[in-house]
Parts: structure tokens; C-alpha cells; sequence
């Protein structure tokens, strides 16, 4: 089994040696090292070569951000978590923008902070589910007014929503969409709740409109 290489950096010390002992006990899941700034972090990632960094937003006399955007430059394939207790919109709009892959609270359960580790570094963008509601507009206005690409790249859509999306846009019915789909109409109605929430929308009409922008 291919194990997940990771570098823990956290400050406190009862913190990261917790995190890194439960990772550590995961199959798929190995700390490669664990330090307590971020200071000399590429030197530290060049030597251990991690495929996931957690990274705590509360560093002392340190911009966290700064280290984002260096890794992702230097070393494109790790991938960069944040984690901390209790987070501003403005913590998180910055690591994302930053190119962080994913951010997790510090009061999660294990279940969660292990699925976050996995589908991130299986190539996903995760956040907080109890955050997307008040963040994912915040998120998106400010990715696209500092061009930094399309609404997907802010938000996680699955294979079935996206398909959803371009059927409303076509103007199909959620009947028509279960038709073809071949799913219940109950279903359907349950993706589309979900999209208007990852989106911030509130009508098919935005929803239809948010798809004509994303092709264009």
C-alpha cells in the first residue's frame, strides 16, 4: 500500500506529536517529519519530500501564506493544509488564494481530519463543511476579482453535480433530468440543494447563468 508522506509543522508541541502519533497509527499514512516553524520549511520538504504539509495558521512572527505560495511554486506535487482552531473568513480566503488544497479545524474529529489528508492528497480542494455555507462566496468573489481563475477551482463539485448543472442550463426540468440521468426526481432535487449551497445561489436561472460563465 502506497503510504502518504507527511510533514507536520505546528508549534505546539503536545499538538503535533498528538497528530503525528494518530497519523502515524493509519495504514496509508506516515509523518515524515514534524517542526515547530516555518522557518527553513522548503529545506525541510526538499529533504523529506512529503506529499501533504499540515500547516497551523498561527504561527508566531510568521506569514504562513508566504510559505504557501513558495511551496507550491518550488514543489508543485506537495500539498498544502491549513489547520487552526478558530479561523477567520480572511485566514482562510488567504490560504486558499495562496494555493492551499484544503483547511481543517483543529476541533475536528479524527474521521474528518484523516478524510481531509486522504481526498487532498488524492488531488482534492477541501474545506471545512460547517465554513462552506458564509465562506465559499466570500472564497469565490475574491478568487475571481484577483483572477485567480474560474468559481470550480474555488469549489468542490462532484462528477454528478457538474452534470446536473449542465442540464439545468439547458433548461431541463428536475423530471427530465432524473429521466436522463436515470435517478429518482427526489435525488435530483437533493443535488441541486447542494449546488446552490456550494455556489452561494439561489435560483436555476443563477445556477444556469453560473454555467454559461464557466464555458465562456
Amino acid at each position: 500500500m502506497k503510504k502518504n508522506r507527511i510533514l507536520i509543522i505546528e508549534d505546539n508541541r503536545v499538538l503535533r506529536d498528538g497528530i503525528a502519533s494518530m497519523l502515524n497509527e493509519q495504514a496509508d499514512m506516515h509523518v515524515v517529519a514534524t517542526i515547530g516553524t516555518g522557518n527553513n520549511v522548503l529545506l525541510k520538504v526538499n529533504q523529506t519530500k512529503p506529499h501533504v504539509i499540515l500547516m497551523d495558521v498561527g504561527l508566531k512572527n510568521f506569514k504562513e501564506t508566504s510559505v504557501v505560495e513558495t511551496v507550491r511554486k518550488n514543489i508543485p506535487e506537495a500539498k498544502v493544509i491549513g489547520m487552526g482552531f478558530v479561523p477567520t473568513q480572511s485566514d482562510i480566503v488567504e490560504f486558499v488564494e495562496a494555493g492551499a488544497a484544503g483547511f481543517i479545524l483543529k476541533d475536528a474529529t479524527v474521521k474528518e481530519f484523516i478524510g481531509t489528508i486522504r481526498s487532498v492528497a488524492q488531488g482534492e480542494n477541501v474545506l471545512p463543511p460547517s465554513l462552506i455555507g458564509s465562506l465559499f462566496s466570500h472564497v469565490i468573489e475574491n478568487a475571481l476579482k484577483k483572477g485567480k481563475g474560474k468559481l470550480t477551482n474555488a469549489v468542490i463539485m462532484t462528477k454528478r453535480e457538474r452534470e446536473i448543472i449542465a442540464l439545468i442550463a439547458d433548461g431541463q426540468s428536475n423530471k427530465e433530468i432524473a429521466q436522463q440521468l436515470n435517478i429518482a426526481t427526489h435525488t435530483v432535487k437533493s443535488h441541486v440543494h447542494n449546488i446552490m449551497e456550494k455556489l452561494a445561489l439561489h435560483t436555476r436561472l443563477q445556477i444556469a447563468k453560473f454555467s454559461h460563465d464557466e464555458n465562456h
